[in-house]
């Protein structure tokens, strides 16, 4: 089966080739197009076979412990659960480029099939490009890191998966960055197809099989983020979630381009404006994505969730690079052909508000950009490695982050064109008037630190909006079909899911905006116990936290020996229960145990505060143990916010069904 995956994986690389020749051909049109064209459609399909037959021969000597396999012995040992097993697929270089490939193959067959009727003029080049993007990772691992590589003598047992990676976020986090990063390349090849077929105009975007893809991908992005500062949250044990680390920047920078691209999408479509951005936009996105694939790979920036340092990168930044001028030569090719079919009439106006967002979105991601490769230049120019923290990351983004919450609240209730001011007082007066309430009362309560009072105050203005919209659509269908409440705002949203499903992604912005205001309000303190002593810290609420240490115990456990540390908590007086946190030294294998333990952190969590407790490690041979103890504030609000804003995402994707009654929206 092994040889079978290798020979699968030759067999895609040359069929890759082919189709993605033939399919520039069919493009340039003349005699024996249709026959070119279904050859590279047939082509897809088949690379995507070829790479489903590659994967499933690596799973199988996944579960099947096949240690003759370099990479299984390398990620996998009999001692694994079969729940991580399954995501050592991933956890390595090789198979995780095999999944980045047989995905993008996958997506491919998929955008074939869906447009073999429709954008006939554009369907050769999108074809080309997917699978000359295919057929590169193809190449990089046949002739570099091919997953199925055979180690000269087998090992009784592998090295097992790294500790940290065996948490369920990390099982379910990269494969969903990969569906959002994969999916990039869908836009990416349309906007590129439009460039070569000399009409960059409107027609790539018609039909909205690319804003259904560029949305799909920022949900799957979405998530993957989220669940990777949870992750980091519940397992690393320094209490936050978010970094500024190079590889969380890598997925950062793609999604705020991204986003940025689907509220400019919309000037375009109904003003006929933003062209030249929303390509320049697709190109960025995806070679933004191929730019976070070679920090990971190249050991060019240190990260702690970056791949071993190989010479692999070095084939991404050669693809980027060509990606990247060829990209850009095109649209400036065709530059003269993208003038925007209308103009800016008011700065008062939804066009100049969503531009102004655009801006924000890439203003961000070029600092974070420049902030993440900075160090690296330094050194490679000066000799000298000058430092990047979340200083400068924070100072750049809080306040332009600010901006772009109060964009959210006010630019979907401007008019288009020209607003009036009558129509601005009666759209804003009670978002603005919710504002201005949450900021009185928060100065009243005590809160100095202006930073988060503006995001409290800024999110009251996002949920008083979207509340003003929906009641209003609502109120509009119970005068016209007499239905109650419920009912009219269920079928209001079905109606425009698109356009509610993206007030629900707002709503879940501001709540994650919220939670990230409380870390403003942290407390922490650092404590060596003994059994039956206690310590004390008073939350940002005014409530007071007793915690007393009851001993340490010592036990086995699956793959892994435990050193557990538990706490009595009581909140002003009253008993609320224990919280356990450990120290596991894993099995690498069956023979020796693992050089690198982990750390799982006791979390008590509330809607207004998280207890967060790490068991830093014994004090001598006796019960002593020390502790770092922290309340986070508002914590629930991140992650309750993020699967809001992915609700809503699923909302605006969902297909629109015929509406039982005929309407206003």
């Amino acid at each position: 089966m092994n040889d079978l995956g290798n020979i699968a994986l030759w067999l895609a690389l040359l069929i890759g080739l082919w189709g993605s020749a033939v399919a520039f051909l069919a493009g340039r049109g003349g005699a024996g197009t249709a026959g070119l064209r279904a050859s590279a459609e047939r082509s897809a399909y088949v690379v995507f076979g070829l790479l489903a037959i590659a994967a499933a021969a690596l799973l199988r000597a996944l579960l099947r412990h096949d240690f003759s396999l370099e990479y299984v012995a390398a990620y996998t040992s009999r001692n694994l659960p079969l729940f991580y097993t399954w995501s050592a697929f991933y956890a390595g270089q090789k198979g995780s480029l095999l999944l980045w490939a047989v995905v993008l193959a996958a997506f491919t067959a998929l955008v074939v099939a869906q447009n073999r009727r429709r954008h006939r003029a554009l369907m050769p080049y999108v074809t080309g490009v997917l699978l000359v993007i295919v057929t590169f990772f193809v190449a990089v691992m046949v002739f570099t890191t091919n997953p199925f590589e055979r180690l000269a003598s087998m090992p009784p047992d592998g090295n097992g998966l790294n500790p940290q990676l065996q948490n369920p976020g990390m099982v379910f986090h990269p494969p969903l960055l990969y569906l959002g990063y994969i999916g990039i390349a869908v836009p990416y090849a349309f906007a590129v197809a439009a460039l070569l077929s000399g009409k960059p105009d409107a027609g790539w975007l018609e039909g909205g099989t690319v804003r259904r893809w560029a949305l799909l991908s920022w949900l799957f992005l979405s998530a993957g983020i989220v669940l990777g500062m949870w992750w980091a949250y519940v397992e690393l044990g320094w209490g936050g979630y978010w970094a500024w680390d190079p590889v969380e920047n890598a997925s950062l920078m793609p999604w705020l381009t991204l986003t940025a691209f689907l509220h400019s999408v919309v000037i375009q479509e109904q003003r006929g404006m933003l062209r030249r951005w929303n390509l320049g936009l697709a190109i960025a996105t995806f070679l933004l994505t191929i730019f976070g694939t070679f920090i990971t790979r190249s050991g060019f920036i240190s990260s702690v969730h970056s791949f071993a340092r190989t010479n692999l990168g070095w084939f991404f930044l050669a693809f980027l690079v060509l990606s990247g001028v060829g990209s850009f030569a095109l649209l400036a090719r065709g530059w003269p052909r993208l003038a925007p079919s209308s103009r800016l009439e008011s700065l008062l106006s939804r066009e100049a508000a969503f531009l102004l967002n655009n801006l924000v979105f890439v203003t961000i991601a070029f600092a974070v950009f420049w902030g993440t490769l900075f160090p690296s230049l330094s050194q490679w120019l000066g000799g000298a490695r000058v430092a990047v923290g979340p200083p400068f990351f924070n100072q750049v983004s809080v306040p332009l982050g600010l901006l772009l919450l109060a964009l959210t609240g006010v630019g979907p209730l401007i008019a288009w064109r020209r607003a009036g001011a009558g129509d601005l007082k009666r759209q804003l007066l009670w978002p603005v008037a919710g504002m201005l309430a949450t900021g009185a009362a928060l100065a009243a309560l005590g809160v100095r630190d202006v930073g988060a009072a503006t995001a409290f105050a800024l999110a009251a203005l996002v949920l008083v909006a979207v509340a003003q919209e929906l009641a209003r659509g609502a109120a509009s269908r119970r005068r016209q079909y007499r239905e109650i409440w419920p009912l009219a705002v269920a079928r209001l949203v079905a109606r425009n899911r698109r356009r509610y499903g993206g007030y629900v992604v707002h709503v879940g912005v501001a709540m994650m905006f919220v939670g990230f205001a409380g870390a403003a309000f942290k407390r922490d303190t650092e404590v060596t116990l003994r059994p039956g002593q206690s310590a004390e810290l008073r939350s940002p609420f005014g409530n007071v936290y007793r915690f007393t240490h009851q001993g340490v115990s010592l036990y086995d456990q699956l793959n892994r020996f435990v050193t557990a540390a538990a706490l009595d908590v009581y909140r002003d007086g009253r008993y609320l229960g224990v919280m356990r946190s450990e120290k596991r030294q894993h099995f690498d294998s069956l023979e020796r145990p693992s050089f690198e333990p982990s750390t799982e952190v006791a979390i008590r969590s509330g809607v207004r505060e998280d207890l967060y407790v790490v068991f830093a490690g014994e004090e001598g041979n006796t019960e002593e143990a020390a502790y770092r103890i922290a309340i986070n504030p508002l914590v629930w609000w991140v992650w309750f916010g993020g699967l809001v804003l992915a609700l809503g995402g699923i909302v605006a994707l969902w297909p629109a069904g015929r509406s039982p009654t005929r309407g206003v929206a």
